[in-house]
């Protein structure tokens, strides 16, 4: 190391090392005890990982929900019945459909209405085990209302709407063992033919576990009545309240009360404000096991100095000030504490990556976050060497050379 003096006064002269001889003499103090170290800077990257990672993963989580009502949209209104004055179900008008079709800020409108039969896989499943599959009629133009897309085979046309032919949510195609089209399931007590299976729909994900079959085939086969039961309605982007405001009245103009209007985008949001409240949660559990491994630093620290005494007093006796062994040992513990941050932030990027690639999310982990993680070590590394760095300089040259 070098040491330089200063002219000037008695104290102006004593030993002053430079800012790289500070870093050296701290990093050899690590050096020396290298599994103490490991074990103390694990303790403060297990903290910074569960920070980070918790932080990655509710924001990758973000970020594909973003994606994803970006790609569907916010602007999904849906018109459902609710309950009449004596609390019995209210019925949508068989006019609702287009007469919301007809509202000029809407871009399209279709619907859906609940059948009374069950779906099974064949004909020799009992009755009462329905398998919680519901059966809908549809509209044909469904798909591009609600934005829905085929996993296989193809959707309901003009053709097959009139006809035996289902369409299957994803969730009702699994509960069947039905992987692709082409097969026929027992629904109503007659023979339906698969058509096509749909892909998860996100914004309307009670069709997953539906059996969707046209219209006119529901009506002249299953004794469907008519009345649809959801209303699909894309409206402008811009105009998306104001449609709102008049959904109920055009849908049933003489009872607007008996109608219910959400927007499936709501519940997304709503979901994504719950998934923020429990990344609170996990944060603050974070904070703890980053606290407990400032409590190890420390406690390295405080060991470190009982064991380097000697040392203290020999550099004490060639002319180290107090301010220098301070800095020493500050040096020592911001070292420790930084090389556990950045493992920690390195960590909690690959616990991230792996899981939202596990997911099929995007992976997205804030500079803040990572800036911040590095910045909360130092401080940590800061408190937790004060006191040592303290008791050090405070050791008397003879004392220290005394100790055993």
């Amino acid at each position: 190391m070098t040491w330089r003096r200063r002219r000037g006064t008695p104290e102006e002269q004593a030993a002053r090392l430079g800012p790289r001889d500070v870093l050296r003499v701290g990093a050899a103090g690590l050096r020396a005890r290298p599994l103490r170290v490991f074990l103390s800077a694990l303790g403060i990257a297990i903290g910074i990982a569960a920070m980070i990672g918790v932080v990655g993963i509710s924001t990758s989580s973000r970020a594909q929900l973003q994606a994803t009502l970006d790609r569907l949209g916010t602007n999904l209104l849906t018109v459902a019945p609710g309950k009449d004055f004596f609390g019995a179900d209210a019925k949508l008008p068989e006019s609702a459909t287009g007469m919301i079709g007809r509202i000029p800020d809407v871009l399209s409108a279709s619907a859906t209405g609940k059948v009374d039969a069950k779906v099974y896989r064949n004909d020799h499943i009992p009755e009462g085990e329905s398998g919680g599959i519901s059966v809908l009629a549809t509209r044909l133009d469904l798909p591009r209302t609600v934005g829905l897309s085929m996993a296989d085979g193809t959707w309901l046309n003009a053709g097959t709407g009139r006809y035996p032919a289902v369409v299957l949510g994803s969730e009702a195609a699994r509960r069947l063992g039905i992987a692709q089209a082409g097969a026929q399931v027992w629904l109503g007590e007659q023979w339906f033919t698969v058509v096509g299976i749909l892909a998860p729909a996100d914004l309307a994900q009670e069709l997953d576990s539906a059996a969707l079959i046209g219209w006119d085939a529901a009506g002249s086969r299953l004794g469907f009545d008519g009345h649809p039961t959801t209303v699909y309605a894309r409206a402008a982007k811009d105009r998306v309240e104001q449609v709102r405001d008049l959904l109920a009245a055009t849908a049933n103009p003489e009872s607007p009360n008996e109608i219910e209007v959400s927007r499936p985008s709501d519940a997304l949001a709503a979901q994504n404000a719950t998934d923020q409240a429990f990344t609170g949660l996990l944060l603050g559990l974070g904070g703890v096991a980053l606290l407990v491994g400032g409590v190890g630093v420390a406690n390295t620290m405080v060991i470190s100095v009982l064991e380097r005494r000697a040392e203290i007093g020999l550099r004490r006796s060639l002319g180290a000030t107090r301010g220098q062994i301070r800095l020493q040992f500050l040096t020592e513990s911001q070292l420790l504490a930084a090389l556990g941050g950045v493992g920690g932030v390195s960590l909690g990027i690959v616990v991230t990556a792996v899981f939202a690639v596990i997911q099929g999310w995007p992976t997205v982990v804030p500079v803040w976050a990572m800036a911040g993680g590095v910045a909360a070590t130092l401080v940590i590394g800061a408190i937790a060497g004060l006191y040592p760095a303290i008791r050090a300089a405070r050791l008397a040259p003879t004392e220290a050379l005394a100790a055993p």
